[in-house]
């Protein structure tokens, strides 16, 4: 919207778009800051996490390029990625911002090439290609569950040069896609001018706007609260609220508050002119460009919360940063400051008083930003520690839906029979002596095939311990992101073919809440299972307890279902056991996991 209403303007003031000097005071707004804030997140990297410095490399250079979204993209790195140190997933929406002012001038330039005045005509038709592209997203949207393995949900991905590029990802990242809603602030500004609605009748509607902003400020509210990119209520779905429609309501929700707050004589625009919203509006690209990394550098792991204290730390940090950053370089740059310095000759090193201060200064900073620059370039490119675990652990594990946990079916009979060409048992016919007619014999009946004797289902903190469980004795069908609803479905397929083992271990409910229907229905099928262990979670998410709670009060009443108390064992453990987002196992904790589980099936 701004930057639509800016070129009509100057369109109108100087009879010419000048590209050159547009993007003269977009670079000399953005850039100084992004890099300063690269640079620092290098140092610190370089010093203190520098397992990640091969991973940060790509994440930088995408920076620089602004194609942050498009590589986020490429390597499935979105926001549904939760197990890495990820200090600039941010910069993803810096680089759908930066694209559009690289591009959207230049149109402008060609819809303006006859004058402002029909500019209103052209608003429809930006508002229309803003349908289009939710028509598309919502087309294009998969509703079904999504796996961190591609083949295990392979219609939540397109196979795109050898990789697997996940729909969401794609959706909720790419300039295309997100282009819709840029294309309604397009459309409003050609349509919307505030000093021409100060001077005709809405000038006199200011109440009507007001009430419109609350409206769209609710709107956004409950978007805010309730609709999230991946939902883990169940399986791992996209939101179909956001991708059916969610994107274009939430822009609609947001002209509604552009109306009046750019009306001068609503209560909205008063409310949001006081010092402190001022302050933080002309430091919010620093607030938003400085908080991520600094989040991510107290909590290490993108998908780690943090604790209340943690936050105000990261705010207060913040907030000192983004002020140093406007005040000092961001301020003078976009002023001219560097040009005038450089033009006079005049560097804060003539001044005698100074001299020490900034030589010290200077060596310092450039030593650390060689050391940081190289640490950079000449970094081992690491994978993700847990990921890693992960795919290994995936090796060992089995899946009870496609049938491949159990020993290869016998036939029964003393003989069995060969199979045939198409792989079943051929019939048997017997010739009678005397010449009646042949009798037929039915096949063979396969036996079903062997329940294994110990079992463990799980998500992926079960996953990491998969070696270990292994070892023990277990077969275990564990994979990433799973559900509590996709527990029930093996438990059921269990029942059903009779193939219910002696021991079963679950553990489930690390990767979103569940309900007590889905409580109930998992311990009436578990009733027919000889010995069963329950493990609670020990997770840092608002349903945790609510999940242990509803596991371990359903199964008081059943002495075949225990309860491994995970939740408060799991700090017990001695050594290094769990990675850095408190969640998922090390080969000790993962010891410790599976002792614990034995000693709770021996204890009964």
């Amino acid at each position: 919207y701004l930057i639509t209403l800016l070129l009509i303007a100057e369109k109108e003031q100087q009879g010419v778009v000048s590209l050159k000097n547009f993007w003269i005071r977009r670079f000399r707004r953005l850039l100084p800051a992004l890099f300063l804030m690269l640079l620092l997140l290098a140092i610190w990297t370089a010093l203190f996490e520098r397992d990640a410095l091969g991973k940060l490399r790509g994440d930088v250079i995408a920076g620089l390029a602004y194609g942050t979204n498009w590589y986020q993209i490429f390597i499935g790195a979105g926001y549904s990625a939760a197990n890495d140190f990820a200090p600039l997933r941010h910069l993803w929406s810096l680089a759908v911002e930066e694209q559009f002012y690289l591009i959207w001038p230049v149109v402008m330039l060609v819809l303006l090439r006859n004058g402002s005045r029909k500019v209103a005509d052209l608003s429809k038709w930006l508002f229309g290609v803003a349908v289009l592209i939710t028509v598309v997203v919502a087309v294009l949207y998969h509703g079904g569950p999504i796996n961190a393995n591609p083949e295990n949900s392979p219609a939540a991905y397109w196979e795109l040069g050898g990789r697997s590029i996940s729909k969401a990802d794609a959706l909720y990242l790419s300039t295309i896609t997100r282009a819709g809603g840029l294309m309604l602030g397009a459309a409003f500004a050609m349509i919307w001018r505030p000093r021409a609605v100060m001077r005709g009748p809405l000038r006199h509607r200011a109440r009507t706007l007001d009430v419109a902003a609350l409206v769209g400020f609710v709107v956004l509210a409950v978007f805010s609260w309730k609709v999230g990119f991946i939902n883990t209520s169940g399986d791992n779905r996209a939101d179909p609220w956001l991708f059916n429609g969610g994107f274009f309501v939430a822009g609609i929700a947001t002209l509604l508050m552009i109306a009046a707050v750019t009306h001068r004589e609503s209560l909205t625009s008063r409310a949001l002119s006081g010092p402190t919203l001022l302050w933080i509006g002309t430091r919010s690209y620093g607030l938003y460009l400085y908080h991520w990394p600094i989040y991510q550098i107290v909590r290490n792991t993108a998908g780690t919360k943090l604790l209340f204290h943690e936050w105000v730390l990261c705010m207060v940090a913040t907030v000192i940063i983004t002020e140093i950053s406007y005040r000092y370089l961001e301020t003078p740059i976009r002023r001219g400051a560097l040009g005038r310095m450089w033009s006079r000759r005049e560097f804060p090193l003539r001044r005698a008083g100074n001299r020490g201060a900034v030589l010290g200064g200077a060596f310092v900073g450039t030593a650390l930003a060689i050391y940081a620059s190289a640490s950079l370039a000449t970094a081992e490119l690491k994978q993700n520690e847990v990921a890693e675990d992960l795919r290994r652990g995936a090796e060992e594990t089995c899946s009870v839906l496609e049938g491949n946990c159990f020993d290869a079916p016998a036939v029964a009979g003393d003989d069995a029979a060969p199979l045939g060409a198409d792989g079943l048992v051929p019939e048997t016919t017997a010739v009678v002596a005397d010449g009646a007619a042949p009798v037929t014999e039915p096949p063979a009946t396969p036996a079903p095939a062997a329940a294994p004797d110990k079992l463990a289902i799980g998500d992926s903190v079960m996953l990491g311990a998969a070696d270990e469980l292994v070892a023990a004795g277990y077969v275990v069908d564990a994979e990433e992101s799973r559900s509590f609803g996709k527990g029930i479905d093996i438990v059921q397929a269990l029942v059903d073919s009779g193939q219910v083992p002696n021991q079963l271990v679950i553990h489930l409910g690390t990767n979103g809440p569940i309900n007590s229907g889905q409580v109930d229905q998992m311990i009436t099928l578990l009733a027919s299972v000889p010995e069963v262990v329950l493990v609670r979670n020990d997770v840092d998410r608002d349903y945790a307890a609510t999940n242990n709670e509803l596991m371990t009060g359903a199964s008081a009443a059943h002495p075949n279902i225990h309860v491994l108390y995970w939740d408060g064992l799991a700090s017990q453990c001695q050594g290094d056991c769990i990675y850095q987002d408190g969640i998922h196992l090390k080969s000790t904790g993962a010891a410790y996991y599976v002792q614990l589980i034995d000693g709770v099936f021996a204890a009964n």
